[in-house]
């Protein structure tokens, strides 16, 4: 009986870290098919303001997943950069959530989406000022109090760019994780999505990035528009396959951080389950390659 015991804690162990492989965000289309076949995919991700409500088919198919495969939260609503106060209720609904399910991970933008009573549907660009720098410690630190954790924020798509700012994004970033002992979630198509954006050199960007402190990489397709100049403006609209020039971003970044949790984002035109299965097997292989290189460099070294 013991031993039994112990076995189900060790199953619920494993359970609860999410390893270093490629996930997927859940959609309740693909629900049945996971539950059925139980493919080889790493761990799901949901957003935690989709399940707030205390019941229903949303828990029931969750908590189904959550038995088989680890779970991480991707915020979209705590506004980590707003001007007022944290959303209390929010915040305890989101503790509430984090309780019940266990996740081995828990995210949230660099962004701002409401402000006194208004909420946004968007994810709003930040100053990166000394100013917003000490208002997002504070929610930052107020976050992993709340939640008895450290969280990881990510870096965000942007379209336009506050003349304000006096650090860069990755210096905002680096100082934050100082601060609060956070993590960061590195959005790869993100960085691709600002540099065409802003007009700087992404693969730049990836090389100066704090890569020590990043417990995630995020990946997704994003569609290409032009902007009222005629020029070339990215859209991060999660309804496509991740980019080719995403991918060599990617394997770029992972040769620097070495394999870790990394997500394909869907969120939109959500394809069957093969082909965001297979997205995800692109990930983890990108993942493989970059360790046999890493070791084969250190061998060399070493004979």
């Amino acid at each position: 009986m013991a031993a039994m015991h112990g076995a189900a804690l060790d199953r619920a162990d494993s359970l609860e870290a999410v390893p270093a492989r490629a996930g997927v965000g859940l959609k309740t289309c693909h629900v049945a098919t996971i539950l059925r076949d139980r493919p080889d995919i790493g761990w799901f991700e949901v957003h935690p303001e989709n399940y707030m409500g205390a019941g229903g088919p949303p828990h029931r198919h969750l908590a189904a997943i959550r038995e088989c495969y680890p779970l991480s939260l991707h915020g979209v609503g705590l506004s980590i950069g707003g001007a007022g106060e944290l959303d209390r209720d929010h915040l305890r609904r989101l503790g509430d959530l984090v309780r019940r399910y266990r996740p081995g991970l828990f995210s949230e933008h660099l962004a701002w989406s409401s402000h006194d009573e208004g909420y946004f549907n968007d994810l709003l660009p930040l100053p990166y000022t000394k100013e917003t720098l000490q208002r997002v410690a504070e929610h930052v630190e107020q976050v992993q109090e709340a939640l008895g954790r450290r969280i990881l924020i990510e870096n965000p798509s942007t379209y336009v760019r506050f003349a304000v700012s006096d650090m860069s994004e990755i210096a905002f970033l680096t100082e934050l994780v100082h601060r609060t002992g956070c993590g960061l979630l590195l959005d790869v198509n993100n960085v691709h999505v600002q540099a065409t954006n802003h007009g700087f050199d992404a693969a730049a960007y990836i090389d100066a990035f704090p890569v020590a402190h990043v417990g995630e990489i995020h990946l997704a397709g994003h569609a290409h528009e032009t902007d009222d100049l005629g020029e070339a403006l990215l859209i991060d609209t999660h309804d496509r396959p991740v980019d080719s020039i995403v991918w060599d971003l990617f394997a770029r970044a992972v040769a620097r951080t070495g394999p870790v949790p990394t997500l394909i984002e869907w969120d939109a035109d959500v394809p069957d389950w093969p082909v965001l299965h297979a997205e995800a097997k692109r990930a983890e292989a990108i993942m493989r390659a970059s360790s046999s290189v890493t070791a084969g460099a250190i061998h060399g070294f070493a004979g």
